[in-house]
């Protein structure tokens, strides 16, 4: 090759590598709420808003492909945002972002429509369900059918946060089946009617963590209304034992939790010796198994990673073994003698039982290692019985009893702080109120600020589990969250929320210490605020299982609301709703809002209760006269008070034609 070959050689790749890093610098050097990403679903004919960050007094211009286009400057903090105009329902589009050096370019953008999805577990719950026993009505057929290019989520990733956040993690997804299986049941079929009905794309933003409260959800100014759960707030997040629990954490290294089941099995905590047979755990302390596990650990506020090591003596080693474990919440990996049996390893294994095969070939006369690790990442760590080796010849051994076992990482804001086998001196660290997803404004800030203010065209919710038993609270702090959250994105969006369904909260299964009654009245109160709807569920519950498997009426009936208010579909939006009652001599008559075509019975009207003044209920006879329901009993002789459904496991008995049921009330006004 000759020098002036070379030379010309050496500028081309000179000048491309320049081009490379220019086209590195073009995405890093505007940023974007993740949000505004391919595959996103912006609201028609609305002015949506866009933000982002860059330099201090660059010039930002955003430029839509439906021929939008818009301007603006960086202010001096680094933040800029826009309003930009779109129009009817279509698609897909671009959207171009740029600064005088860089660019960003957003694809296949849908204009359409697009609901905000929130709440606890209910909602969370996924069409893969959490088997075997919170599963989806015919969950493999809807996700084998679910390719739909128009129908999008976008699932933001749990995080808690003490004060307001603008970061988020999270993508678009398109439905399909391999992503429709990872979406939430409810809020999906709620969107799979609104595209039936509408044939427009529709977008929704999913933000939902199980087991969790509304004050969660609340923000501060919610939340500063309510002294008790200030106090709560308070505690957690300022007091000096929180900031001595952050000083402990910073003393060790910090691992991300991974974020899918690929990351979890190459999850790598460098702590496999404690799986040999040979290794010293004669330090370790000891806890009986089966059992919550965590109880032991930091008064019972702990998630992480734990090993647990037993000693068995085994007599037969002519045959193999199984090992049953009952199940590990949340995942594990289980050796015997330092080799591995088993494990399942990823999101959804925390209610699976562990069988494993344990060959003789591993096997010795005498004394056997077994040894597990078990990482909980929320909630009530738990091994649970039956917790045997077994063989044939009718070979039982128990493992339950004492087992050693030895805290190796902690999770605490989504970090595992890494132990190691060395002797923690757990005396030295603050047991605090740790901070956790139930303490007030703390999914606010992490789950629901950040998407603020993206438009959106409403809000479902599917919540309240965690509030029974604080009826008279919610009655006040539901209606201020939903007050709030408008006050927020500063717009009067439709709220839709589904009541909770029946279920035996009550263990002690006696029916005058009910509860959910009185959550469900405290949610019907809640209709008092404007553009609210609620979706009734005495009939498609489950009495003992608090998540219910037919997700398609739940978001069906969601739909029914929003298609009725917000697209002036003709449609009956809800099942009858208690509105007044009068009293006519020894009867009272009772009034109700969607009425639907009339009012019928399923089966005989059973369940409601009528009381004069001295409030002692007794069970009415009930008939309906011209869409009212009569209700008498010979006993009382002026009746005032009427309820209905007034237990935990209510069974509906009145419904419109259109076959809705009407919530459970008590009317004592």
């Amino acid at each position: 090759m000759n020098n002036r070959i070379y030379f010309s050689l050496i500028l081309v790749l000179f000048f491309l590598s320049l081009f490379t890093l220019q086209g590195q610098n073009t995405t890093d050097s505007i940023g974007l709420n993740p949000l505004f990403s391919d595959h996103m679903v912006l609201q028609q004919k609305s002015n949506v808003k866009l933000w982002g960050i860059s330099v201090p007094t660059n010039e930002i211009t955003v430029t839509s492909s439906w021929g939008k286009k818009v301007t603006t400057i960086v202010d001096k903090a680094g933040n800029w945002s826009v309003s930009i105009e779109t129009p009817t329902a279509g698609g897909p589009y671009k959207i171009q972002i740029q600064s005088e050096a860089h660019q960003r370019v957003i694809n296949d953008v849908l204009i359409g429509e697009v609901w905000l999805a929130s709440g606890q577990s209910n909602m969370e719950m996924t069409l893969l369900g959490w088997p075997p026993n919170d599963i989806i009505n015919n969950a493999e057929e809807e996700i084998a059918k679910s390719a739909n290019s128009q129908i999008r989520m976008f699932n933001v990733e749990k995080q808690i946060s003490v004060n307001p956040s603008k970061d988020i993690t999270g993508s678009w997804k398109i439905s399909s089946p391999n992503e429709t299986k990872h979406f939430s049941a409810s809020a999906y079929f709620f969107a799979k009617e609104l595209y039936k009905k509408l044939k427009i794309p529709i977008g929704i933003i999913h933000s939902s963590w199980g087991g969790t409260p509304a004050e969660s959800w609340s923000s501060k100014k919610a939340i500063d209304t309510f002294d008790e759960l200030k106090k709560i707030k308070y505690s957690v997040s300022t007091s000096a034992e929180y900031q001595s629990e952050l000083r402990w954490f910073s003393q060790f290294k910090q691992l991300e939790m991974p974020k899918t089941d690929e990351q979890w099995v190459d999850f790598n905590l460098n702590d496999d010796n404690a799986a040999k047979p040979s290794f010293d755990d004669s330090e370790w302390e000891e806890m009986h198994l089966p059992g919550i596990y965590d109880n032991n650990i930091n008064g019972g506020k702990f998630d992480g990673a734990v090993w647990f090591r037993k000693k068995v003596i085994i007599e037969d080693v002519t045959t193999d073994y199984t090992l049953t474990i009952g199940a590990v919440d949340d995942m594990d990996e289980t050796y015997v003698n330092g080799h591995k049996v088993g494990g399942l390893i990823g999101i959804g294994y925390w209610n699976k039982k562990r069988v494993f095969k344990i060959p003789k070939s591993i096997l010795k006369k005498g004394v056997n290692s077994i040894a597990l690790r078990a990482i909980d990442l929320e909630g009530r760590g738990k091994i649970l019985a039956p917790m045997t080796l077994s063989a044939k010849n009718n070979i039982q051994i128990s493992l339950s009893g004492d087992w050693k076992y030895k805290i190796v990482a902690e999770l605490h804001n989504k970090k595992f702080h890494v132990y190691g086998y060395d002797v923690m001196d757990f005396n030295t660290r603050t047991v605090t109120k740790k901070l956790n997803p139930g303490v007030p404004t703390v999914l606010y800030n992490g789950m629901i600020n950040p998407l603020v203010p993206y438009t959106i065209k409403g809000a479902i919710w599917y919540q309240g589990e965690s509030n029974v038993g604080r009826a008279d609270q919610y009655q006040k702090l539901f209606p201020a969250m939903i007050k709030d959250w408008r006050e927020k994105w500063n717009y009067d969006f439709p709220f839709y929320y589904v009541q909770i369904a029946p279920f035996q909260y009550n263990i002690n299964k006696d029916p005058f210490s009910d509860n959910s009654q009185k959550l469900r009245e405290a949610q019907r109160h809640a209709l008092k605020l404007k553009k609210t709807g609620m979706v009734v569920t005495l009939d498609i519950g489950n009495f003992n299982n608090i998540h219910p498997s037919n997700k398609q009426e739940v978001g069906n009936r969601l739909a029914r609301l929003a298609l009725y208010n917000d697209y002036d579909i003709d449609i009956i939006p809800s099942g009858p709703i208690f509105q007044g009652l009068k009293a006519d001599g020894d009867k009272l008559i009772l009034e109700f809002l969607n009425h639907g075509s009339k009012l019928v019975s399923k089966g005989d009207l059973l369940g409601f209760e009528i009381a004069g003044l001295d409030k002692k209920y007794v069970f009415a006879n009930a008939q309906i006269i011209d869409n009212t329901v009569e209700l008498k009993n010979d006993s009382i002789k002026n009746p005032v008070y009427a309820r209905y459904g007034w237990r935990d496991k209510a069974v509906p008995s009145l419904f419109n034609l259109e076959g809705l049921p009407a919530s459970s009330f008590i009317h004592e006004e």
